[in-house]
C-alpha cells in the first residue's frame, strides 16, 4: 500500500519568503496563491517536483503568541519527505543552492537518503527509494472522489 500525504500545512513567517525558498531552492511548483482580504488570509499551495497529487499548504500564524512560537522553533522530526528519481542530481543542486544537510547521504536497503533543514528549521528527508520499494518515485495520481 502506498501512503501519501495529500495535504500538509507548514506554518511560515512570511509567504513571499517561503514561496521563494520552496520554488527557487527546492524546485516546488506554486499551485495557488489567493488573497482572502475579508478573512485577512492568504491561501498558498506549493507542490513538490514531479508531484501530481501531493501539495503543501503554506499557512501563516494569525495570533501574536503563535508568531512568537514560530520565531523560536528549532525544528523537529515531522516526517517530511522529498522523494526523487535521481538522488545525486538533486543533492548536488540543493547543495549548490545553499541547502544545509544535517545528515549526509547514506544508502540503506530501502534507498538513499540525506536529511536537510528548510528555512524554518523543519527537517526533510531527500530520498530515492530502492526500485523495489513500494514508495519508489512515481508522480502521484490526482486523488479522485466518488
Amino acid at each position: 500500500m502506498r501512503q501519501t500525504i495529500s495535504h500538509m500545512a507548514l506554518v511560515v513567517r512570511d509567504y513571499d519568503e517561503a514561496i521563494a525558498w520552496y520554488t527557487g531552492v527546492l524546485g516546488f511548483t506554486l499551485v495557488e496563491d489567493t488573497a482572502q482580504p475579508a478573512q485577512n488570509k492568504r491561501w498558498v499551495v506549493v507542490a513538490p517536483p514531479g508531484s501530481a497529487g501531493t501539495a503543501i499548504l503554506l499557512a501563516r500564524a494569525s495570533k501574536p503568541e503563535q508568531e512568537a512560537f514560530i520565531g523560536h522553533q528549532s525544528g523537529g522530526r515531522v516526517f517530511l519527505f522529498l522523494s526523487t528519481d535521481d538522488f545525486w542530481r538533486d543533492h548536488a543542486a540543493m547543495t549548490e543552492k545553499g541547502v544545509e544537510f544535517i545528515r549526509p547521504p547514506a544508502t540503506y536497503d530501502y534507498g538513499t537518503v540525506a536529511v536537510f533543514s528548510d528555512l524554518y528549521g523543519n527537517l526533510w528527508d531527500l530520498v530515492q527509494f530502492a526500485a523495489d520499494h513500494p514508495m519508489a518515485f512515481a508522480p502521484l495520481e490526482p486523488v479522485t472522489r466518488a
